[in-house]
């Protein structure tokens, strides 16, 4: 059986709104890579999912390319936003014609639609972490993140 691919993410916020980033970290064919970016005015929860988003296209991209061999993904996160959302409230938004159980619109529904597509695309399974807990890929990706404000500071 092929080693699953493992993906760590996160997102930052100077303040909320205000510019923020997000970061990733790739393992799988032997390699490690890693991406990050920012954007100067958005939430913590918008970054969260385009760290996932970015993450998981790098990663489809890569095993279309043949560069990565198809293999379970397996997605880090430790935000309860991406988790929960993509393990138990997307199927009722889509349903629902992206309305939350309130009827309210759901929020960055944009973002919410992007990982949908890549989920399917990549079989991707979400797995939660305590952040800022010394997890060393975690961390890495705090890292990355915190980068990617800095520079949509700037």
């Amino acid at each position: 059986m092929t080693a699953p691919i493992v993906i760590y993410t996160d997102g930052a916020c100077s303040g909320n709104p205000g510019p923020g980033g997000w970061g990733w970290v790739c393992m799988g064919g032997g390699e490690i890579r890693e991406g990050y970016g920012g954007n100067p005015a958005t939430t913590n929860n918008r970054m969260e999912l385009q760290a996932a988003v970015e993450a998981l296209a790098c990663v489809h991209t890569r095993i279309i390319s043949g560069e990565l061999p198809a293999a379970p993904v397996r997605v880090h996160t430790d935000s309860q936003y991406v988790k929960n959302g993509i393990s138990s409230w997307l199927a009722a938004w889509k349903r629902n014609g992206w309305k939350t159980a309130a009827k309210s619109p759901v929020k960055n529904q944009d973002l919410w639609q992007q990982l949908d597509v890549m989920v399917q695309k990549t079989g991707a399974a979400f797995i939660w972490v305590k952040g800022h807990a010394g997890e060393v890929w975690n961390e890495r990706c705090d890292t990355l993140a915190r980068q990617g404000v800095a520079e949509a500071s700037s």
